[in-house]
């Protein structure tokens, strides 16, 4: 018998001796009253909380917003999937500068590459208000998790169709099996002395625009 075999032989072994596996309660609370501005003053004021940058704006002033957020900026990465109009205004301030790089399949940023990129802009999956998290799930809007956490600055679009106000709602929206990353503010950590230093794992800016509409 090889080790392998063994191994997987004692754990059913063990397994059928086991006591059956209680029930887990769930008891708790899997929906909340909250909507619209409700939700986006509690997100808003999560994130304002967190140190991160909040622009709440209508759905036409985005572009505007983002090129204003841009303004300043060197080159930024988007992923391919995200509405190439939303940069209009940042593109034509740009004057042809190309500062703006899309990661695509097959057009892949190596992470060298992002190493370089002074920031990115990507979407958003679904964002829990009383938490202040904002969760990407790897689809064409939000790219691949690397883009999110290489470059020092990222600017995230939230709809505000896709605030939750509790994690249980969130949950209900997310599909398990995809890549998901959990963004609560800007990375920081404290060392033993509780002195806070942020950019450790990821951006040290989070910019969040949530669109209305």
């Amino acid at each position: 018998m090889s080790a392998r075999a063994e191994i997987l032989d004692r754990i059913r072994s063990a397994l059928r001796d086991a006591p059956a596996v209680p029930e887990v309660p769930r008891d708790y609370r899997r929906s909340s009253g909250l909507s619209g501005e409700a939700l986006i003053e509690l997100l808003t004021d999560r994130l304002l909380d967190y140190k991160a940058n909040v622009f709440v704006e209508e759905a036409a002033a985005v572009p505007q917003r983002l090129a204003a957020l841009l303004e300043g900026t060197g080159r930024y990465a988007v992923p391919h999937g995200l509405d190439q109009a939303l940069f209009s205004e940042a593109d034509a301030r740009d004057g042809g500068s190309g500062r703006r790089v899309t990661d695509a399949p097959g057009q892949r940023l190596s992470v060298e590459e992002l190493d370089g990129i002074d920031a990115v802009v990507t979407g958003s999956a679904v964002a829990v208000a009383e938490t202040g998290t904002i969760i990407l799930d790897a689809a064409p809007d939000q790219g691949r998790r690397v883009i999110s956490l290489v470059p020092d600055r990222h600017i995230c679009i939230v709809r505000a169709g896709d605030i939750t106000a509790i994690l249980p709602e969130a949950l209900r929206r997310l599909d398990g099996t995809r890549p998901q990353t959990w963004i609560s503010g800007p990375s920081a950590t404290s060392d033993i002395e509780l002195e806070r230093v942020e950019g450790v794992h990821g951006p040290r800016t989070l910019d969040v625009v949530i669109v209305r509409g």
